[in-house]
């Protein structure tokens, strides 16, 4: 890179999940996109999952919301982002899950969505803290969290899905505004 040029972030958008988004669902169950998750679901499972997808974009936003991730250059869908609410260790907290397609990966999409996931958390006014807990051998998932600007608790047992535990990092960021990142591990 020379002095006149700078990388400039990627640009995205996200847009609230609908009834058209389910051959999104259906590209992020590949086994490419679900080899830390316990591999690709069952066609039942993602009908289920994309109507309770297609539900958060009704109800009040404090009760999570789902994204499709658009790439603002070319309109195109690039993967998937949400939030929604949980109880970990006795505290009302949101997680987050979040994949970008194979096709779309290396271009930094992955640390834009999170970001912006973490400006539709923060303005629902729910719990404060997010948390995400990818799996210790997901290096890129485990990387993109850390640029996104969570900051890693430790390490942690964690169940999915139902029925399958993973050893898991903890990253969390406070959704309070001007708070250090230390605060997510008080």
């Amino acid at each position: 890179m020379n002095d006149t040029a700078r990388e400039v972030p990627p640009r995205i958008r996200l847009v609230a999940w609908s009834d058209d988004d389910l051959d999104l669902l259906r590209k992020t169950n590949a086994p490419e996109m679900t080899e830390h998750l316990g591999g690709p679901e069952s066609e039942a499972k993602v009908l289920s999952r994309h109507a309770t997808y297609t539900a958060m974009s009704t109800r009040p936003a404090d009760e999570g919301r789902m994204f499709r991730v658009v790439l603002d250059e070319t309109g195109e869908d690039v993967g998937s982002v949400g939030y929604w609410p949980r109880i970990w260790q006795g505290e009302a907290v949101y997680e987050t899950g979040y994949g970008i397609l194979p096709a779309f990966r290396g271009r930094g999409l992955a640390v834009a969505a999170l970001r912006a996931v973490v400006v539709e958390a923060r303005a629902a006014g729910g719990p404060r803290r997010l948390h995400a807990y990818p799996s210790v051998d997901h290096i890129a998932s485990n990387n993109t969290c850390r640029n996104a600007g969570f900051t890693r608790v430790g390490e942690v047992a964690f169940e999915y899905p139902p029925g399958t535990w993973l050893r898991s990092h903890d990253w969390c960021v406070d959704l309070g505004e001007g708070v250090s990142p230390a605060a997510c591990r008080s």
